[in-house]
């Protein structure tokens, strides 16, 4: 916990540096823009096609009566909506993986990590699989439990474990690429694994903060850049 902690802490240092504060806003802003110029083009596509798949399901029976009845002309719009939300989210953290993540770590070790070795275990192929796998992942498990955001108490503690899972995944290879060996990155996920798990949740908070999540992107990187190597740190030093 105090490792986590202290690199929230040390992100949001680091966060304000000029170098850095050149990357905070374009990979929200870029997957705003992408997502809302997609919706103006093809929304009347995504409901028809939705409101169809609604139709050839049991759900539609199921919500013509009591309460849900009412508010079935909106359904479609709410779960588009549900499904854009994250759309954005996922789209500005895989662009701030994978083009912004190489500055993130040069920041952070060359003024935190000025020794320690490159030992370059990862590679851009690794990476790109890594981003793919993860936002997959992500993804599918969004999908399958939906049903459970409407009608079940688990609607507040879902996407905190979906966001933990997705941030620690999508950040901790890149974030390691340059300076952990292939073995000493298995080891480290394996003795940190509750580490990144807490980072990933708690950094996922931001997401629904209003104008901080605007920065939610790059501070994540670069909590998860000041855990990662201070973890590798004390694996090679035997802490």
């Amino acid at each position: 916990m105090k490792e986590v902690l202290l690199a929230m802490v040390a992100a949001m240092r680091s966060l304000f540096h000029p170098g850095m504060l050149a990357l905070v806003l374009w990979p929200m802003l870029g997957a705003v823009l992408f997502w809302l110029g997609a919706a103006y083009f093809f929304w009347g596509d995504w409901a028809r096609d939705l409101g169809s798949w609604i139709a050839s399901t049991p759900a539609e029976q199921w919500m013509e009566t009591g309460f849900l009845a009412a508010i079935s002309g909106y359904l479609v719009t709410f779960l588009l909506v549900m499904l854009l939300l994250p759309a954005i989210y996922v789209t500005a953290l895989l662009l701030a993986a994978v083009f912004a993540m190489p500055s993130m770590v040069n920041h952070v070790a060359s003024r935190n990590y000025p020794d320690l070795e490159k030992k370059r275990g990862g590679t851009m192929a690794g990476s790109l699989l890594n981003s793919l796998v993860a936002v997959s992942v992500f993804c599918l498990l969004w999908l399958l439990t939906l049903p459970l955001w409407l009608l079940s108490p688990l609607a507040f503690l879902l996407p905190v474990a979906l966001s933990a899972y997705l941030n620690q995944r999508l950040f901790r290879y890149d974030a390691l690429a340059e300076h952990a060996g292939r073995e000493e990155f298995a080891a480290l996920l394996e003795k940190s694994a509750g580490k990144l798990y807490l980072l990933g949740a708690l950094s996922g908070l931001l997401h629904y903060i209003p104008v901080i999540n605007l920065l939610s992107p790059i501070y994540i990187g670069l909590a998860f850049t000041h855990l990662c190597l201070g973890e590798l740190d004390r694996l090679r030093k035997g802490i």
